[in-house]
């Protein structure tokens, strides 16, 4: 009976003493974030835990990241187009190392690598993230310095080319160049010490986005409407977007063409009426076709004008759901290059 709970109490203690020593011999480093290898004087460093040891070092990058205090959400789809740009910056055409994608409101950290890692052996991992400042430095005022020449080169635009789609977009791109500057600007400040002055904010360009759509009015013109039913469906969407309809002599157009006739009968007490819809958005200066939109449907109820009425509802319906998408697709990446 002693020798048993002798056994116990002394497995107990050989136990506690392992873990104790474990705990001693873990890297100084994971309690205080001090390394031996990075003086702090020269380098940021973050660290961060997870239970495998990529989940660590995700956590000691995102760490880092939230040093900087980043709070602009950069659009991610917008910020792809602005790099896909002739002369956009950004940071997927400057080679300045690696890229660690964090989605933390600053959609990468360049420069930033893993310093060094930790086993616990017990399923508990560490890893240390580490930002060189001299080289995070040189790198951030050099994208800073780019994209405000993008943001130079997207703006400038003749008076007579201003109130466009082109002017719409690429002052829309300005922004987007001028949030990630937001962003840069903040990484700067902790890297090295000093805020940098006189860079305009995204919301910025964005008003100037908006005071252009209000001054663009766009024409929509229906054959074969019903109660302007169509034409309704199409002014809203360019409406939502903070454009004008209307007037005679826009620059922009809204062709559109309904023809709606009776379809096979397939069931004896059910007639079907077939709906072809063609809308061109055409731009009267240069007489191109700048946005095809076509389809057709096919609905049925017990009577012509019943189906007809169907028709109409479904294509409604869906120029709400398809033709917004479209139209930005359209507008942003495509007339952002004029």
């Amino acid at each position: 009976m002693f020798r048993c709970k002798f056994s116990v109490l002394t497995a107990c203690l050989v136990a506690l003493a392992l873990f104790l020593a474990s705990c001693a011999s873990s890297p100084e480093w994971i309690r205080n974030g001090v390394h031996h290898r990075y003086d702090r004087q020269l380098f940021l460093t973050a660290v961060g835990h997870g239970g495998t040891m990529q989940a660590a070092e995700l956590d000691a990058l995102r760490t880092l990241v939230s040093i900087f205090g980043v709070s602009v959400q950069v659009d991610t789809r917008m910020a792809e187009t602005f790099r896909g740009i002739e002369g956009g910056a950004g940071t997927h055409n400057v080679n300045y190392g690696s890229e660690i994608t964090l989605g933390a409101g600053m959609d990468n950290l360049i420069g930033a690598e893993i310093g060094d890692r930790w086993d616990s052996r017990r399923g508990n991992f560490s890893a240390l993230a580490v930002l060189n400042r001299a080289r995070a430095e040189q790198t951030y005022r050099d994208l800073i310095r780019a994209n405000q020449t993008a943001i130079t080169n997207l703006t400038n635009l003749p008076a007579n080319e201003r109130n466009s789609f082109a002017g719409f977009s690429r002052f829309q791109l300005a922004a987007v160049a001028a949030d990630m500057n937001s962003n840069y600007a903040a990484v700067l400040t902790v890297v090295s010490g000093s805020r940098l002055e006189g860079l305009r904010s995204g919301d910025e360009f964005r008003r100037e986005a908006e005071e252009i759509a209000a001054a663009i009015p766009v024409t929509i013109r229906v054959t074969g409407d019903l109660h302007q039913r169509v034409q309704g469906a199409f002014a809203k969407v360019f409406t939502d977007l903070g454009f004008r309809t209307g007037g005679e002599n826009s620059r922009y157009v809204l062709v559109v063409t309904v023809a709606v006739r009776p379809s096979e009968q397939l069931v004896s007490d059910i007639v079907f009426s077939r709906m072809e819809l063609t809308a061109n958005l055409v731009d009267n200066h240069s007489g191109v076709i700048l946005l095809p939109f076509p389809f057709t449907l096919r609905e049925g109820h017990v009577n012509e004008e019943g189906a007809t009425n169907r028709a109409f509802t479904v294509a409604e319906q869906k120029i709400a759901n398809e033709y917004p998408n479209l139209l930005s697709e359209y507008l942003f990446p495509r007339s952002a290059r004029r």
